[in-house]
């Protein structure tokens, strides 16, 4: 993601812009303090915290202090963006589970240009730099499993096609023929797959089970964005 200068905004707040972008967008969940303080080298957590705080009362992003990385961009950002006029059209394929399993349509085709679908358009610029877009796919989230990431009902998440993850990462799983959208780990003989809700459970998986990763999430669309 590049950036433009605004007024009020120093090089520094747009390197932390930067790094929460393409870390939301490679891990599927925001960076923590710390790890945006080894990036922009800022030793005192304290004070990347000031910076963040700028950027809220700015509109850049949102923070819920109440959960842990609880943060994300709006998009006013898109104001000091430098966004080519290079538009991305993203298929909507369905509906995945942030809470109780449900049928979503197969990904895995070439939906990008299949007017059956509804689609979000998302400017190239904001995908991460090695991220060519061209396979991405988009699904409504239903439920409220995935909260605590500030993933809500209603939401968009883009994916990108993956049949493997790593620990911590944020993949639709199929599991039989229903999808869920969960954090992944990888335990001794079984797979974790965790809600971002205290008060739901994990959904744990045994290793001979038929289970597939199908992507990862490279970015969400607040339900709000879609609506306007």
């Amino acid at each position: 993601m590049m950036v433009r200068k605004s007024k009020g905004i120093t090089d520094k707040h747009i390197r932390v812009l930067e790094f929460v972008n393409d870390y939301q967008s490679e891990f599927g969940r925001p960076p923590s303090i710390r790890e945006i303080g080894e990036k922009v080298k800022i030793s005192s957590t304290s004070v990347v915290n000031y910076y963040l705080e700028q950027l809220e009362k700015k509109g850049y992003i949102e923070r819920d202090n109440r959960v842990s990385r609880g943060m994300r961009l709006t998009d006013k950002v898109n104001e000091i963006m430098q966004v080519t006029t290079e538009m991305l059209r993203v298929p909507i394929l369905g509906p995945i589970a942030a809470g109780p399993l449900m049928l979503v349509p197969e990904p895995g085709i070439n939906y990008m240009n299949d007017k059956e679908y509804d689609a979000v358009d998302i400017a190239r610029s904001l995908l991460p730099s090695k991220e060519k877009g061209n396979d991405l796919y988009a699904l409504e989230v239903k439920g409220d499993s995935m909260i605590d990431a500030m993933i809500n009902d209603g939401d968009i998440v883009v994916m990108k096609p993956a049949i493997e993850a790593k620990n911590g990462e944020m993949v639709a799983i199929r599991l039989d023929d229903e999808y869920t959208l969960k954090y992944f780990y990888k335990e001794k003989d079984r797979y974790r797959l965790q809600p971002a809700n205290p008060a739901m459970k994990p959904i744990m998986v045994k290793k001979n089970a038929p289970m597939e990763i199908k992507g990862k999430v490279v970015m969400v669309i607040r339900k709000m964005e879609k609506m306007t």
